[in-house]
């Protein structure tokens, strides 16, 4: 039987980095420094909140916005931390993670045929859920030689008729590139100029090494025209209780709050309980979990570097971003390769845009000695 399907689904291509995984899937021994997943597991005192909530016969629906404590715990702590207010009944839904906030937001906000300006390389959702929304993807390049940054130029220059929003992710999967205050603010003046909207993606946000990290949002004159997404999987190391949160004007909260309600209802309670337990009393987890990470970071990038795979420092996440081109390799057959020959596991940079040939991505969300072990085995492989 013929089965009709979207052909819009049909066309869509799969996740880059599902796609090298599923390579990866029954192989022993390996060393996989691809996946985005903290190699933590969550506090003990987040993970004790959940089983005391389950305890208590929390296993109810919540408000289609989330639980209301939630919501105004999340509203303390961006004025205490931001000085960022956002009214908890209004400007604020809780949802099954950032990803889901992604594409309530596009939904919401784009007619068929919009443009959404996107910085590549970027995270491998970003372009499909734009599609899916009935925009249209404007991928905009950046280069290492400027940290893998967007420039307000380069914005202005792209903001041709129909271009609707600019979708931007700091600190930024795959690169690790992040934005200063001042950096923030030349964005900003262009975003202002051009009347776009602006979904920020910032879930790294806790993984800031050279500077405070700073909301697109806190900015003067930008919270009306930013959708601020941001969670609790990548700092707090909560991937598995998929609890995001999004941020913005109530016309666009109660329009994404629309599409929620007939979709994914609410998030799951349990993961809102222990959410709500990691912004009251998470700071020194993830401050420790802050400090391992930029341990690696520094390792990781001076270790590719000695190796001859140029690698920038990232200013944030977990990944480092080195260039591969001095091996005359794909970045699909580097990281074939490698896997094959010496049990690493990485993502090609192709995942994350057309432009990212001759690159790949590595996660530092391994164990210390997994990366040293792993700098052993690329050592290896380059030498072949």
């Amino acid at each position: 039987m013929d089965i009709p399907l979207s052909q819009k689904v049909e066309k869509l291509a799969p996740s880059g980095i599902r796609e090298f995984f599923d390579l990866v899937l029954g192989m022993k021994d390996i060393i996989s420094l691809g996946v985005g997943e903290p190699d933590f597991v969550s506090p003990w005192h987040i993970r004790e909140k959940a089983i005391e909530s389950l305890k208590e016969g929390a296993t109810s629906y919540t408000s289609n916005k989330g639980l209301l404590e939630l919501r105004q715990e999340i509203s303390r702590f961006l004025v205490d931390r931001h000085h960022l207010e956002y009214d908890p009944q209004e400007q604020i839904l809780i949802t099954v993670g950032v990803s889901e906030g992604l594409d309530l937001a596009f939904r919401a906000i784009l007619n068929p045929g919009d443009k959404v300006l996107i910085h590549e390389p970027c995270y491998v959702s970003y372009a499909p859920v734009v599609d899916l929304a009935g925009g249209i993807p404007v991928m905009l390049q950046t280069t290492v030689e400027n940290g893998f940054k967007l420039t307000a130029t380069q914005i202005s220059k792209a903001c041709v008729p129909g271009v609707k929003a600019l979708m931007i992710n700091y600190p930024c999967n795959p690169t690790g590139a992040s934005y200063s205050r001042q950096e923030l603010l030349a964005i900003a003046q262009a975003v202002k100029k051009h009347n776009l909207l602006v979904v920020s993606d910032e879930v790294y946000d806790e993984l800031t090494y050279d500077f405070d990290h700073t909301p697109l949002a806190s900015l003067k004159g930008m919270k009306d025209q930013v959708i601020y997404l941001n969670g609790f999987s990548k700092g707090y190391a909560m991937t598995g209780f998929r609890i995001g949160w999004a941020c913005g004007h109530p016309k666009i909260i109660g329009a994404m709050t629309k599409i929620h309600q007939y979709t994914m209802l609410c998030a799951p309670i349990t993961g809102q309980m222990a959410a709500q337990e990691a912004l009251r009393n998470g700071v020194k987890s993830v401050q420790e979990m802050k400090r391992e990470y930029n341990r690696r970071r520094r390792f990781i990038v001076e270790a590719l570097n000695s190796l001859g795979l140029t690698c920038h420092m990232p200013e944030g996440a977990f990944y480092v971003f080195p260039s591969i081109k001095k091996t005359g390799l794909s970045s699909m057959d580097f990281a074939k390769k490698l896997l094959h020959q010496e049990k690493v596991a990485l993502v090609p940079g192709t995942a994350f845009g057309e432009s990212c040939e001759g690159y790949v991505r590595i996660s530092y969300a391994s164990s210390y000695d997994n990366l040293k072990e792993a700098i052993v085995r690329i050592k290896r492989f380059l030498k072949k």
